[in-house]
């Protein structure tokens, strides 16, 4: 697929005179351990890699590819990261945005619109554009899904080294049935998300086995 298919929004904001267009997306919402992460992405018109789309239809080699292309042609990419530890203070939502604000101020230019995949980010004073399933249609959006899937990924195959027993490396933290065995059996890390309640469950009955003993 040419990126160029998926640029209909990214050209409609150059033909309204708003240059410097940032797509923004997540990676990490659903997973039960790890942190979520965001990227923005601006490119200049007629500067945009081909073979961008969603990173979730992607193979990770792929994805690779794609992360050291972009990387090289875009005009500024951004990242955005919020620890397990403050969504499980703040909710994974509300750490998302935080996660989404980081990754827009990160830029180092200030873009004249963000294009955001599904939500409106709230507490932010840059003109931005929800659009629903964002990373299947615009490619500055998809580029971002990229940049944060890849750079999630890289940070979950390093916590595998460190916790071989989850298993971190194959799943990246979501809730796999290999991934929920191991926190049976194991119990929960320092980097499980606590108040995801497959996590929650775990350490409960955990606790009422100990109270029983």
């Amino acid at each position: 697929m040419k990126s160029e298919d998926l640029l209909a929004f990214e050209r409609d904001a150059w033909d309204k005179g708003f240059e410097l267009v940032a797509g923004v997306d997540e990676a990490g919402r659903g997973p039960l351990a790890g942190p979520v992460v965001a990227a923005a992405v601006v490119f200049k018109p007629g500067e945009v890699p081909d073979g961008i789309r969603d990173s979730k239809e992607l193979s990770p080699k792929r994805r690779e590819e794609l992360f050291s292309r972009i990387c090289e042609k875009a005009v500024a990419t951004g990242l955005g990261i919020v620890s397990e530890k403050v969504i499980d203070r703040i909710n994974i939502l509300r750490g998302t945005h935080q996660a989404m604000r980081r990754a827009i101020a990160s830029l180092n230019l200030k873009p004249d619109l963000s294009m955001i995949d599904g939500m409106r980010v709230p507490g932010v004073n840059w003109l931005q554009k929800p659009i629903v399933d964002g990373d299947r249609v615009s490619a500055s959006i998809a580029a971002a899904s990229i940049i944060a899937k890849v750079t999630r990924d890289r940070m979950m195959i390093a916590q595998d080294r460190v916790y071989p027993q989850y298993g971190f490396a194959s799943h990246k933290g979501y809730g796999t049935r290999a991934h929920v065995a191991a926190l049976e059996k194991y119990g929960p890390c320092k980097i499980h998300r606590f108040s995801f309640r497959p996590v929650r469950e775990v350490v409960e009955r955990r606790e009422h086995g100990k109270s029983k003993s």
